[in-house]
C-alpha cells in the first residue's frame, strides 16, 4: 500500500514536471479546485548524537482544496492531505529539538489530533460583513488551522515556499494548533487588524494517561503601513490554554501562555528583512521558552527573475525548564521560478542544541525542494 501511494503521488508530481501545467482552475465563477503537491529530500552530516545516523530522507506531499463562493461575502473551503514518507522527522531520525522540516509528514494526515480523523485538515464556512471599501468583518468557523490567522509573515512563514526549518515557518513556542474544530474573527479597518482565533483541540500531545483534550485562544494585532521603501507588517500576538498540560513533575496541570511579535518591511524592490521574536512562560513542561530570530529576503528582480528569491534566516532559542539549554538555527535557501506553478528550492542547514547534560548534537541538513502549486 506505502508503494502504491508513493507511486500515485510521484506520478501526479510527474505530470507537473513535463507539462508545467496545473490541473487547478476555477470552475465557474463560484466553484474551484486548487492545492500544492511538494516533495522534500533532506541529508543530515551529524555529530555527538549517539542513536542517531548521518542519512538522507524524503518524502512526498499532496494536499488539494476546494473552494466555493455562493455569494460575494460566503465562502465555503474544505482541504485534504495525502503523504508518502516522513523524511528525517520521522520517529528516531533527527537529534533535534527543532524539526529540520517544518511541514507536515505523512503520519500527520493520520488520527489527527486524536479525533480519528484521517486526510481531512480543514473545512470552515466563512461570511464576511463588508461595511466600506477598506472595513471589514469576518466571522470563521469548522475544522480550522490558527497558523492561517496568527503569527503572518511575509517572508518566513510558508515552508513550502521560504525556510523549511520548523524555526523559521513560525515560532514554535507559540504552540499554535492545526487541524481542529474552532472559530476566528477577523476584523480589518484601513490598515489595521484584529485576529481572534478559539480551538477544541482533541490531545495535547502528551503520553498516556496525561493525554486529554485542551482549549486554545490567540489574538493577533496587526497594523500594514508603506514608508515608501515598500509594505512593512507589525504584529503582536497573545495566545494561551485551558490548564490541561503536566509540568515537569507531573504532579500539576498548568496552561501555556505566550507573547510575540512578527514583524517584515520590504526594503525596495530587492531586499525585505523580518524579525519574529516570543516568549513563553514555563509553569508547565516546554521544551522552548523563548525565540529570537530574523533574516533577509533577496528578490530575484537583482538578477532580472522576479519569480526567484534567496533567503537568509538564523533563529535563536532558549529552552524552557527540560534537557535542552538553547538551541541555534542557521539556514539559507535558493528558490527558483521554473513555470508559474512550478519551482524548486535549494537548501542549506546548520543546527546544533546545546543539552544541559550529556551530548550536545550539531550538523549540517542539505534540502532540496520541489513545489507545484495550482
Amino acid at each position: 500500500m506505502k508503494k502504491l501511494k508513493l507511486g500515485f503521488l510521484l506520478a501526479i508530481l510527474g505530470v507537473f514536471l513535463l507539462t508545467g501545467n496545473g490541473f487547478g482552475y476555477e470552475i465557474n465563477d463560484k466553484f474551484s479546485i486548487g492545492g500544492i503537491i511538494a516533495g522534500v529530500g533532506q541529508y543530515q552530516s551529524i555529530s555527538d548524537a549517539p542513536g542517531f545516523e548521518s542519512e538522507g530522507r524524503g518524502l512526498i506531499l499532496f494536499e488539494p482544496e476546494i473552494s466555493f463562493t455562493p455569494t460575494d461575502n460566503d465562502e465555503l473551503f474544505v482541504k485534504f492531505g495525502f503523504g508518502a514518507g516522513n523524511g528525517l522527522d520521522g520517529e528516531g531520525r533527527s537529534p533535534f529539538m527543532i524539526a529540520p522540516w517544518g511541514g507536515n509528514i505523512q503520519d500527520d494526515y493520520k488520527d489527527i489530533n486524536g479525533r480519528n480523523r484521517d486526510y481531512l485538515l480543514t473545512a470552515w464556512y466563512k461570511h464576511t460583513f463588508s461595511f466600506s471599501e477598506d472595513h471589514s468583518l469576518g466571522l470563521t468557523g469548522g475544522i480550522i488551522d490558527a497558523t492561517d490567522y496568527m503569527d503572518e509573515n511575509a517572508f518566513a512563514n510558508d515552508e513550502y515556499t521560504q525556510f523549511m526549518n520548523g524555526a523559521l515557518v513560525n515560532g514554535p513556542n507559540a504552540f499554535l494548533p492545526s487541524y481542529d474544530i474552532g472559530a476566528a474573527i477577523e476584523w480589518e479597518i484601513g490598515g489595521f487588524s484584529v485576529k481572534g482565533v478559539a480551538m477544541a483541540l482533541g490531545s495535547n500531545g502528551e503520553e498516556g494517561d496525561l493525554d486529554e483534550p485542551y482549549n486554545f485562544y490567540g489574538m493577533q494585532f496587526a497594523y500594514t503601513v508603506d514608508f515608501g521603501l515598500g509594505e512593512g507588517n507589525y504584529r503582536l500576538i497573545v495566545d494561551t490554554t485551558s490548564s490541561d498540560f503536566s509540568n515537569v513533575a507531573g504532579t500539576k496541570k498548568e496552561r501555556l501562555s505566550c507573547a510575540m511579535i512578527s514583524f517584515d518591511q520590504q526594503l525596495g524592490e530587492i531586499l525585505g528583512a523580518w524579525i519574529r521574536f516570543g516568549w513563553q512562560d514555563d509553569k508547565a513542561a516546554v521544551y522552548c521558552k523563548s525565540i529570537y530570530s530574523g533574516g533577509l529576503n533577496i528578490s530575484g528582480n537583482l538578477w532580472g527573475r522576479e519569480c526567484d528569491n534567496i533567503g537568509i534566516g538564523y533563529a535563536h532559542l532558549i529552552g524552557g525548564n527540560l534537557e535542552v539549554d538553547h538551541t541555534d538555527v542557521f539556514e539559507v535557501y535558493g528558490r527558483f521560478g521554473l513555470t508559474d506553478i512550478f519551482a524548486i528550492t535549494a537548501d542549506v542547514q546548520y543546527m546544533k542544541d546545546s543539552m544541559n547534560v550529556g551530548d550536545s548534537p550539531d550538523g549540517w541538513i542539505f534540502g532540496l525542494r520541489m513545489t507545484a502549486e495550482f
